[in-house]
């Protein structure tokens, strides 16, 4: 008979506030990562900390922001009033202390919780947090959340305000760094949504006299916009809206209390119906709800008094109600965008004939491709139940019962021996695989309708389930896996093509990513190095002298499941693919796709040379 275990007083563990957050990060911060996606933890301890600044912005105190990242630390100054000094240590190592528990202090503030600050003084190997009121300056510095220092207030002539500085701790946050780009669009998001407010990172200033008008002239070319932006705007509601003349799907931007929702939620739901049932009303005619909402780019902003979000992130609203008696989010938007919008139109009609014509080329167009849908659809359905190019995983991206959604990974790979080690070596709860059979179409300059017709599209599309919508997206993260050798980087640009030709906001959000796997593998008796470069080969050979074994791995058909496991695991190194501001989809389409033009030809042989050069140079 099996011996009884114990369970005593002895057995029941409390965890203190910092060790709960250590042992369980991803139920504070969401996915931990290196740098390289936007939802990386790094970035939201960043976002934690300047949202306390922000809500001092919002209740009327100072004016500008500093933000300083050099290497991995980083720094925020604020203007604000400051933490009460007496309150300075509880404020960001005590559970549920902080002032927005007080709604007389704050009002509509995205850091309801007062976790945040805990979070990120948890999660570091430094903390140091300053406060400067009544010409008096307190700072207590942390380790890991322990406090090290607690010194009392001091004389100080310094502007009133807060200043945090913060190291992510690397034992948490491997290989990290923050990358600039997804600051600094972070950033922007904030000064469009606080119109007055300068946030300075690192010596560039941020500021916006528009709102969500400039959010969108940020994120559409102006070559691309089919008419003037609609900018609506109330107490409470602020949107901004147009249609792209290239995009084929719909672009949504949403945001509560300055929070950028990027899952959407009730506020984004009310609008897409609202915007449906406004313009069917004011043309009197039952169009279909895709053809209205095709190629539309918009961005909504509301504030709600006490907001519900479906997770510690705030990445989805789900509250339904604006506070107190105030109708429900939904009911509160259509009216909004009924009112407003059917105004707009009526005193704008150059604007609303641009807009009926663009509804009724989706009509056609939406007709012409209805048959090959069919067929299409009923092909992928056939496919999908013996689907061999999709190996797929547990879980998906829109799964609320996960806590691992941020995870999810499809790898699109070529031929069957890279495919296969991934297959064999992966998550098969966040990690799904596809695999091409050898090089996918050029589909530069060429209609939808090539989706539906060409296999792999269709079942790389069916397999994204982003047909409709990116809303129904499966994986958050796609990457694509091939040979760092010049077919590879060919296939790499037609999927890239496939991408921006007719889903650029897998793109524009930060889905999309190239796989870097390592060129070599050098190891001795005790200890093996995987090296992505030819500087991580020599240190590597330098590590292991006197003689390591090193190897030169060709393709990733060549690296066995055993070894494929530490490239797409914990340490795995991904690109982010990104979009210039400068150069509209279409001129970057006939850039890299289009006619050989002699620039075209020169950027690929001194980049081809490059890899070929690096290639030769290791071999």
């Amino acid at each position: 008979m099996a011996k009884e275990t114990q369970y005593t007083e002895d057995n029941i563990r409390s965890l203190d506030w910092k060790e709960h957050i250590r042992m369980r990060p991803g139920m504070y911060i969401g996915k931990l990562g290196d740098g390289s996606s936007p939802d990386d933890g790094i970035y939201i301890l960043l976002k934690e900390v300047l949202d306390n600044s922000i809500d001092e912005y919002v209740m009327g105190a100072g004016k500008t922001i500093e933000i300083r990242i050099k290497d991995k630390e980083v720094k925020v100054r604020d203007y604000g009033r400051g933490i009460p000094l007496g309150k300075v240590v509880d404020v960001v190592s005590k559970m549920n202390t902080g002032g927005k528990y007080d709604t007389r202090a704050f009002k509509k503030s995205v850091g309801l919780n007062g976790v945040g600050t805990k979070a990120v003084n948890a999660l570091s190997s430094f903390f140091r947090v300053e406060s400067v009121r009544e010409n008096q300056i307190k700072y207590a510095e942390f380790e890991q959340g322990n406090l090290l220092a607690d010194p009392n207030p001091e004389e100080s002539s310094s502007r009133r305000g807060t200043k945090v500085i913060f190291i992510p701790d690397e034992t948490i946050f491997k290989n990290f760094r923050y990358r600039n780009e997804y600051v600094s669009k972070m950033l922007k998001n904030y000064v469009y949504l606080n119109r007055g407010l300068t946030i300075d990172f690192n010596g560039e200033k941020y500021f916006s006299e528009n709102g969500l008008k400039d959010l969108l002239e940020e994120n559409i070319h102006h070559d691309d916009i089919l008419y003037p932006i609609i900018h609506l705007e109330s107490e409470d509601i602020e949107i901004a809206l147009t249609h792209s003349k290239t995009q084929y799907s719909e672009e949504y931007h949403s945001f509560v209390n300055g929070q950028n929702t990027t899952q959407g939620g009730t506020h984004l739901n009310a609008f897409r119906e609202a915007f449906v049932k406004t313009i069917r009303e004011f043309y009197g005619k039952n169009f279909e709800a895709s053809d209205i909402r095709k190629s539309i780019v918009s961005a909504i902003s509301i504030k709600v008094m006490e907001p519900v979000f479906e997770s510690q992130t705030k990445t989805k609203l789900g509250s339904t109600d604006m506070g107190g008696k105030l109708p429900t989010v939904r009911t509160f938007i259509i009216d909004f965008v009924k009112k407003h919008l059917d105004n707009y139109l009526h005193k704008n009609p150059e604007t609303a004939d641009k807009l009926q014509r663009k509804i009724l080329q989706a009509e056609r167009e939406r007709k012409e491709l209805s048959g090959i849908r069919k067929l299409a659809k009923e092909r992928a359905k056939k496919a999908s139940l013996h689907n061999k190019k999709l190996r797929d995983c547990r879980v998906h991206l829109h799964d609320t019962k996960s806590d691992r959604q941020l995870e999810t990974t499809l790898f699109i790979t070529e031929g069957d021996s890279a495919s296969g080690s991934i297959t064999k070596s992966r998550d098969v709860n966040t990690q799904a695989v596809f695999s091409l059979k050898g090089k996918p179409l050029n589909c530069y300059g060429l209609s939808k309708k090539i989706v539906y017709e060409n296999e792999e599209f269709n079942l790389l599309q069916a397999a994204l389930n982003i047909e409709e919508s990116i809303e129904d997206l499966r994986y958050n993260n796609i990457v694509i896996a091939t040979d760092a050798d010049v077919d590879g980087m060919h296939i790499r640009l037609l999927l890239i093509t496939f991408f921006l030709q007719f889903f650029p906001e897998v793109i524009k959000e930060g889905h999309l990513y190239i796989l870097q796997t390592p060129l070599f593998r050098v190891r001795n008796k005790k200890e093996t190095i995987y090296c992505y470069s030819e500087e991580e080969r020599k240190n590597a050979i330098e590590k292991l002298k006197p003689k390591p074994e090193i190897t030169r791995f060709k393709g990733l058909g060549e690296i066995s499941p055993d070894e494929f496991k530490h490239f797409i695991g914990a340490d795995i190194r991904l690109d982010p693919v990104m979009l210039e501001r400068s150069m509209s989809i279409e001129e970057l389409l006939s850039f890299y796709m289009g006619k050989n033009t002699p620039e075209r030809q020169e950027f690929i042989i001194d980049n081809l040379k490059f890899e070929v050069d690096k290639v030769e140079e290791t071999v």
